[in-house]
């Protein structure tokens, strides 16, 4: 059973960041990123976390940045530890295999959404969208006859706005405009729907659909760059190929389990969350490390 990591406590730097998953600590020139298996759920921060989780979502990042290193250059410096500063290494225990140093770079404030199948929160404001008479969600116009999951006739980019806490928010293609500029839109769009095909073509080869995923990009010197992690359970709806069945929802890699144990309870989905049993956060694990396992072949 991997130890598991909830947060982190790095003297020699400052704690810069605490999201829902990865405490970033400044190091000056560059960021100390650490993929702790905390686990959120309906926006709220569980006590207890997945074992393991954050070993998956690094590997599973170092997977995909070297994939794509040929089609978008990415915020990566190193992932082995004995490579980092000194004052680092005595804290291997809590960062080895869950951590790398990346380039401090200025980040573009919108999450950059790639869909090759309508499922999630785009669904949903369909549905809603149907309601009224409308096919049209952000500027989107949809066949009439479009069921959930399925496979969208071309793959779209649908942005948001980014929330380090709480919930994002779809906007349209011109509210990003509007919040960055056409050039660096045009760069994100373009630059995650290229590196999205890539990715989705390989995953087919091993077993899984991409169904959607996000990216975040930023600036280092002019230099646009993928940041953050890339293409892992947390941030991608990875299904499995040979249970897809247009119509319905998928059954997914990532932390399903979590949130049909919790939809059982008289719980509000405010903080503070509930505990979960060993066997849910296990269940959970086992999804995670079999995506990594299926696209890298290690695990």
């Amino acid at each position: 059973m991997n130890k598991t990591v909830l947060t982190t406590d790095i003297k020699e730097y400052p704690l810069m960041r605490r999201g829902k998953v990865r405490d970033v600590y400044d190091l000056g020139e560059s960021l100390l990123f650490v993929a702790s298996d905390r686990i959120s759920a309906f926006d709220v921060v569980l006590p207890n976390g997945i074992p393991g989780k954050g070993k998956v979502l690094t590997a599973t990042s170092l997977f995909w940045f070297d994939f794509l290193a040929d089609t978008v250059d990415n915020h990566l410096i190193t992932a082995n530890i004995d490579e980092y500063p000194e004052d680092l290494k005595k804290y291997a225990d809590d960062l080895e295999g869950r951590s790398m140093i990346v380039i401090k770079a200025e980040r573009i404030d919108i999450e950059c959404i790639v869909r090759g199948y309508i499922s999630g929160s785009m669904w949903k404001e369909l549905l809603l969208a149907r309601q009224n008479g409308s096919n049209e969600v952000h500027g989107f116009s949809f066949p009439s006859g479009l069921q959930e999951s399925e496979k969208l006739p071309e793959t779209l980019f649908t942005p948001s706005s980014k929330a380090d806490d709480g919930h994002d928010e779809n906007i349209s293609y011109a509210q990003m405009v509007d919040e960055v500029g056409n050039e660096t839109a045009e760069l994100c769009k373009k630059k995650s729907l290229e590196i999205y095909q890539k990715a989705a073509d390989y995953a087919l080869t091993k077993g899984i659909i991409i169904a959607d995923t996000k990216f975040e990009f930023g600036f280092k010197d002019g230099r646009f760059i993928l940041i953050d992690e890339v293409l892992s359970p947390d941030s991608s709806r990875f299904w499995p190929v040979d249970q897809y069945k247009i119509g319905a929802s998928q059954p997914s890699f990532d932390k399903q389990p979590i949130r049909d144990y919790l939809n059982t309870l008289d719980w509000d989905k405010k903080d503070p969350g509930p505990s979960l049993p060993d066997e849910v956060l296990n269940a959970s694990a086992e999804r995670y490390l079999q995506a990594q396992k299926l696209l890298t072949g290690k695990g």
